[in-house]
């Protein structure tokens, strides 16, 4: 994209980890507290498509629908055929939120592969990219003592789920830091223990992310 049009565009970080890892408490964190002096709009990819396919609107097609119906069940990443139905959903987002180019959208569960993140480009300015780490045996520990406080009612908790989605943010998701790294997009660590909170995390995001909104 033109360097003059993504100025305009909403600025974005972009969370990512392995389920557990706390990155939707995070994200509700930044929404209430803000981040770096702006305001902050958590889209959180998998809480929009649960209520999508709870209370369905004209947003989204049958067939569109029962993809993210079938996304859901089988915890499948949407492909990059699929992505216009989580451009419809961001879209939507921005323009409920009256989102500027002053904001920050705090980016959770989307994009999830290079695909999804080359097609992002025409739709938010990526800043940043935060990766909350904590390896197989810590984000067992976290789900099971619910460390994040996010966990209540999932029904996608079981052993075999965490296996599946583990070997997915391995396989597809961990590849984004290269496709981000190309494009000189800062990278941010911020290890995650068992018992860390969101506080914790926002913590050190805010002593790290200094100067990249300047």
């Amino acid at each position: 994209m033109d360097e003059n049009q993504s100025e305009y565009l909403p600025n974005a970080i972009l969370l990512l980890g392995p389920t557990g890892s706390g990155k939707t408490p995070l994200g509700d964190l930044l929404e209430n507290e803000g981040l770096a002096g702006r305001k902050c709009f958590h889209f959180d990819f998998g809480a929009q498509l649960r209520g999508y396919a709870a209370n369905p609107t004209d947003l989204l097609s049958e067939v569109e629908l029962e993809i993210v119906k079938i996304s859901l069940g089988s915890g499948a990443l949407l492909t990059d055929s699929q992505f216009g139905i989580a451009e419809k959903l961001l879209g939507e987002f921005i323009e409920k939120n009256r989102i500027g180019s002053g904001d920050l959208i705090i980016m959770n569960g989307m994009p999830r592969h290079a695909g999804q993140a080359a097609g992002l480009e025409r739709i938010i300015k990526m800043k940043a990219v935060v990766v909350l780490g904590c390896d197989a045996a810590t984000v067992r520990e976290r789900i099971c003592t619910n460390a994040g406080g996010d966990r209540e009612g999932r029904v996608d908790d079981t052993k075999e789920d965490v296996v599946r989605k583990l070997a997915i943010f391995a396989e597809k998701t961990l590849p984004l830091l290269k496709f981000y790294e190309g494009y000189g997009i800062p990278v941010i660590h911020i290890d995650v223990g068992t018992n860390d909170s969101a506080i914790k995390s926002r913590g050190a995001l805010v002593v790290k992310i200094t100067n990249i909104f300047d």
